[in-house]
């Protein structure tokens, strides 16, 4: 018997050699629903180095991922970013905090971690604020394009 499919798509995650690490972070942040499912290692009969870790199957937040140690070959982008949609402006503060150790800010909510994955902070009403005609809406974009780390209360205020 098959198991159900309870996600339909999954995030996999090409890391050189830290995909465990990164994993237990990652799960460190989020808290809650968070949690490493599984780890499967490389044998005699796949690339990597037998018995190292291959995959990290965890859930941020309820959502299923996958880390895989793929080696040197490709490295994470801004191309592709994990966006955290945040009710309260603590709750904005605590991710770019845990998110951003030993990793690079970015403009407009955007932020790279110290495994060089790309992270959108942004306040779960955004589409809203965005959402009250041009005017209002061109404020708000302009007060987000002069900022790192996003002001909730500033991007209501504009």
């Amino acid at each position: 018997m098959s198991a159900k499919i309870t996600q339909k798509i999954t995030t996999f995650l090409w890391f050189d050699s830290r995909a465990e690490e990164a994993a237990n972070h990652y799960v460190s942040i989020f808290g809650g629903d968070s949690k490493i499912v599984g780890i499967t290692h490389y044998s005699a009969s796949t690339p990597g180095e037998p018995g190292s870790v291959m995959t990290v199957d965890f859930q941020l937040a309820g959502q299923k991922f996958t880390a895989l140690n793929g080696g040197p070959q490709f490295s994470f982008t801004e191309a592709i970013s994990l966006s955290v949609a945040c009710d309260t402006q603590e709750e904005i503060d605590r991710f770019w905090t845990r998110l951003g150790e030993g990793g690079e800010e970015g403009p407009c909510g955007w932020l790279k971690d110290k495994y060089g994955l790309s992270w959108q902070v942004v306040p779960a009403e955004l589409p809203e604020l965005l959402g009250q005609g041009a005017e209002k809406s061109d404020r708000v974009m302009a007060a987000v394009m002069g900022m790192k780390k996003l002001d909730l209360q500033a991007m209501r205020d504009a």
